[in-house]
């Protein structure tokens, strides 16, 4: 039983001050015996190591935590009294780990093995998102640059003087070029949103007259691809929103929907508004998208059919400014898709 937390340390026997110490720690703290039973442990341990409310004290080691080295290590600080380190990861749906301490710890005149369990499950899950980022920057980045080197050496090579494919080979140079600039400002836009460094303005604004400036500078793409383009928004429909920020919402998702449409197919923009929350959507009557793929679409990079994403063109964080810019308005935005009848964006904003 934990002592009461204004009994005087001067009346308490060394174990209770102990228990009053680890209960402290922010840490989970296991001490084991010399029979690999837990003694002690404090309430971060008992959360996360007392699976369905198990009470771990007095508890085999083995049957709280299934993990050989860290067993050796207790031991080894136990009868050997010598310190170790260990890398743990709990087998749970969540995926913590730890990075863990051991050393000898001597109670009363017995032989103990006290272990600080230091949590690196976030650490560890920022560390891949940011060896991702790096990966596929360089990727997205090495793409056009090899192109651009390609072509220039051509030209160096005499092929400036080739009046028949000359301006073709600028041409190509020219777009890589765009395609590299847009990257570089997707990125410090995303960058600059993350990091809180946006502001917006929210106003009152007419949410047909929106989607029709969006769609009218985005009519020459769709009309390439023999996509339509319907705006079913009310002409009354009132939102509010940064008038901004709103449009690049909508431009990245009509965009999205003309790219990965079928020849032949549709764009529709319509509105509701629910329980006091407006919802704007952009249907499309593209292939759809795979139930693993949706979970993910929202994530910087993210791509369903990679070969065909850089054969049309795109960042690949679109979707990611999207969901920022919905979230920076107190709102969300949320896909769904049915495959082989096409796929629903919709951004959900304070009414």
């Amino acid at each position: 039983m934990n002592p009461s937390a204004s009994e005087p340390l001067a009346t308490m026997v060394p174990n209770q001050i102990l228990q009053r110490i680890l209960d402290t720690a922010r840490e989970c703290v296991l001490v084991v015996n010399r029979e690999l039973r837990v003694a002690y442990c404090n309430v971060p341990a008992a959360v996360a190591f007392g699976r369905d409310g198990l009470d771990i004290e007095n508890k085999r080691l083995s049957e709280v935590i299934r993990d050989l080295d860290l067993h050796e290590a207790f031991r080894n600080a136990v009868l050997s009294q010598v310190s170790g380190d260990v890398r743990l990861e709990l087998p749970s749906a969540e995926k913590r780990k730890f990075d863990v301490h051991v050393a000898p710890i001597e109670l009363d005149g017995e032989s103990f093995g006290i272990g600080f369990f230091y949590e690196t499950t976030q650490i560890d899950r920022l560390e891949t998102v940011r060896q991702e980022f790096l990966s596929n920057i360089s990727h997205e980045l090495r793409t056009p640059l090899t192109s651009i080197l390609a072509f220039v050496e051509t030209l160096e090579d005499g092929g400036i003087d080739d009046k028949e494919n000359n301006l073709h080979f600028l041409g190509v140079i020219r777009r890589n070029a765009e395609r590299m600039h847009s990257l570089i400002a997707d990125i410090l836009e995303l960058s600059m949103i993350e990091s809180g460094n946006v502001t917006i303005a929210i106003k009152e604004v007419r949410l047909h007259n929106a989607v029709r400036e969006v769609m009218t500078a985005l009519s020459t793409k769709a009309k390439e691809r023999d996509v339509e383009l319907r705006n079913e928004v009310p002409e009354s429909t009132v939102v509010l929103a940064d008038s901004v920020r709103l449009e690049q919402m909508l431009t990245n998702l009509i965009d999205n929907a003309i790219k990965f449409n079928r020849q032949g197919g549709s764009v529709t923009a319509t509105f509701q508004r629910i329980d006091g929350r407006d919802l704007i959507s952009i249907v499309d009557t593209g292939e759809g998208i795979m139930p693993e793929h949706a979970q993910r679409i929202f994530e910087r990079f993210y791509r369903t059919d990679r070969a065909r994403s850089r054969e049309i063109g795109g960042t690949g964080l679109g979707l990611a400014i999207v969901k920022h810019l919905a979230r920076l308005h107190g709102g969300e935005v949320a896909v769904s898709s049915t495959l082989g009848s096409g796929t629903t964006f919709r951004i959900e904003l304070p009414s």
